[in-house]
């Protein structure tokens, strides 16, 4: 009889966000004459800009001819994306990422997941606490994370690297050595981050100890300040410990056309092995390409035009994120993040758990947000706004938790 991945079974309860949706559709039918604003998921509301919208169209008009009609996409993607990509988010930053060396993918979520599939199961991960669930949770399926306890919430053979009021939300150096090191910068959920110095120590520690970082900078377009980095490979020595994931979907707003990319230095190797070459044979073997038509409209997010239009995009959301914050805070709330992400995290008011402000101000003022438990234990009595909705939804909502 055939045998499943045992794994799987291993994993508490259902998806985050597959939870939360579910209860506020339950809700919903119960209560059907209740406007509910969303503000849970990081999903953007703003429409795809118009120099990327041009480019789409002109690209289905491309694939209705015989003569420019694309079929399977190149495996690490097209050459016009991958040098604009590495042009603009790395040349242009002083980082010499080359074109070769840009993997072209449908998601950072994705890669988040996939690319745990390289290292060996024996490999232990550091993991930041609270943190985005897909890291943890594609480890889990892997088999590398141990037993879990369900009293502490943790897994026995993960590392986690509390990041709390106590620190300012910044992960420290972990006591055991780990060999996989996860870290979101700006982070999700907390929508705080490091200075490039910080993140410089880490690089440092990493090669170090021999140990791979595995760089989500999915929020790098939010960045204000001017001593965080934006890649990884602004820092010394990272291109032989790092791997940077990026998304389209938050700078540019395609969570529904779906298009990001990976970065895996040709430098970084494990030994004689290239890492480079591991994730190429990967991701030849099971990935057909994102569309050409998205590819293009990858293309149009560096044009001047495209550029102009997704810094309006971007202030939008921070202008949400701004009025968030600033109103919580007057309403008497502890509030972090807002200025280098579009996430407000907060304290849960009168010693609520996560899950019980969830349901209160769902209950109460018709709000959806997100439970910090849910990104790990370290995330308990925390809620996680986005900036992600309209202006007008982000003032209604915050006037409704104004008035509890």
């Amino acid at each position: 009889m055939f045998q499943i991945n045992d794994n799987y079974q291993k994993l508490p309860g259902s998806y985050l966000f597959s939870t939360i949706a579910k209860k506020v559709a339950a809700f919903s039918e119960a209560n059907p004459d209740k406007n509910i604003i969303r503000l849970g998921i990081g999903d953007v509301t703003q429409p795809l800009a118009p120099a990327i919208i041009e480019a789409m169209h002109k690209a289905v008009d491309e694939m209705a001819d015989a003569k420019t009609f694309r079929g399977y996409a190149p495996d690490l993607g097209y050459e016009f994306l991958r040098k604009a990509i590495s042009d603009n988010d790395y040349k242009a930053r002083g980082c010499d990422i080359e074109a070769d060396e840009i993997f072209v993918s449908d998601g950072a979520k994705s890669d988040s997941g996939n690319i745990q599939e390289i290292f060996s199961t024996e490999n232990r991960i550091a993991v930041c606490d609270p943190v985005y669930p897909v890291y943890v949770d594609s480890n889990v399926m892997a088999g590398r994370t141990g037993t879990y306890d369900p009293a502490t919430e943790m897994w026995s053979n993960v590392i986690y690297m509390p990041c709390t009021r106590e620190n300012n939300f910044v992960p420290e150096f972990p006591k055991e050595t780990p060999d996989m090191i996860y870290l979101c910068l700006p982070n999700n959920p907390t929508g705080t981050t490091i200075t490039k110095a910080q993140l410089q120590e880490w690089v440092d520690y990493a090669n170090k100890v021999g140990a791979v970082i595995i760089y989500d900078g999915a929020y790098e377009a939010y960045i204000s300040e001017d001593n965080v980095a934006h890649s990884i490979y602004e820092c010394e020595g990272a291109k032989t410990c790092a791997i940077e994931l990026k998304s389209f979907s938050k700078n540019a707003g395609f969570t529904g056309v779906r298009l990001g990319y990976t970065v895996v230095p040709k430098e970084l190797k494990c030994g004689d092995v290239s890492l480079h070459s591991m994730w190429a044979r990967r991701h030849g073997t099971k990935f057909n390409g994102a569309p050409y038509i998205i590819q293009r409209a990858g293309e149009a997010v560096y044009s001047d035009a495209g550029k102009a239009q997704l810094k309006e995009q971007i202030a939008y959301y921070m202008k949400n994120a701004s009025t968030i914050k600033s109103g919580l805070q007057e309403a008497g709330f502890e509030v972090y993040g807002g200025v280098n992400a579009p996430y407000i995290w907060l304290k849960t008011p009168d010693q609520m758990t996560s899950w019980e402000f969830f349901d209160y101000l769902l209950e109460k003022a018709n709000v959806v947000g997100t439970p910090g438990s849910g990104f790990g234990p370290s995330g308990e009595g925390y809620f996680r706004l986005t900036a992600f909705g309209s202006y007008e939804n982000t003032v209604a909502a915050l006037e409704r938790i104004k008035a509890l």
